[in-house]
């Protein structure tokens, strides 16, 4: 949005009188969505252009994530860019099931706007990680129903929901630990981890290791349940990027954080 004009008190008291009263909350809302957003852009276009921006490369590689779709990602958010927060046009891509387009759409709708019901449906319809994620790291974080969801999905039957509690809570344990029963969760990663489905192991694997790093006190057992499981000791970790395998991930960010 444009930066805000300086001006003298009497001139913009004559603005606001020449504009009228302010617009109410609701509507200043909508103002801003429309401004900062694409107007009349449908869900059709939205997906001809990111069925433009397919790159069968881009695909091939995201498909060995477990993500369906070819479109870069910075492309991606360039679109979002251009189109603002528009919540109307998030729902509807959301609804096409379609990949690109939910990611999309979880980057140009309004977070606070979902209720909890909303949240619960949505977090069992992301079949691909990229989307699980970002779900969770762009939505259900920045919701008052965050903290309500992480400990109904913590304790959930679903392995792709209860890897999105564990994602919260991994996140609480770095923000807002008091509270957390953190014995109580190495007690659980120590007995399901090492027989999780992939994507609640990846969670809960995050939250031994974001344990051990920030709270010293829980270090060593979180050390030693990471070494015994051996839990992504092997994953292909490129050059100047953390393993995800808990001692060493433990280790390195202890050893920067005590770095002047």
């Amino acid at each position: 949005m444009p930066g805000r004009r300086v001006v003298h008190a009497g001139k913009a008291d004559d603005d606001a009188s020449r504009r009228g009263p302010a617009a109410p909350p609701r509507l200043a809302l909508m103002r801003e969505e429309q401004e900062a957003g694409t107007a009349g852009t449908t869900v059709d276009d939205v997906l001809a252009e990111l069925a433009a921006l397919e790159d069968p490369r881009v695909r091939t590689v995201n498909e060995r994530y477990g993500d369906d779709h070819g479109v870069n990602l910075t492309k991606l958010r360039a679109v979002a860019k251009r189109l603002g927060t528009q919540q109307d046009l998030a729902l509807g891509l959301w609804g096409t099931g379609d990949t690109a387009a939910r990611l999309l759409a979880l980057l140009i709708c309004r977070p606070k706007a979902f209720a909890r019901e909303d949240l619960d449906a949505m977090v069992r319809e992301t079949r691909t990680p990229k989307v699980h994620d970002w779900f969770v790291n762009y939505v259900v974080k920045k919701s008052s129903h965050a903290e309500d969801l992480r400990a109904a999905w913590l304790a959930d039957p679903d392995p792709v929901v209860a890897s999105a509690g564990w994602a919260l809570t991994a996140d609480r344990v770095v923000k807002k630990p008091k509270g957390l029963d953190l014995t109580g969760l190495l007690d659980v990663v120590e007995a399901e981890m090492g027989d999780a489905p992939e994507r609640l192991q990846w969670a809960m694997n995050t939250c031994l290791a974001r344990i051990g790093i920030e709270h010293p006190v829980h270090r060593a057992r979180a050390i030693e349940i990471g070494e015994r499981l051996a839990v992504l000791k092997d994953y292909p970790t490129p050059p100047n990027c953390t393993s995800p395998y808990a001692p060493v991930w433990i280790a390195e960010m202890v050893q920067r954080q005590n770095v002047p």
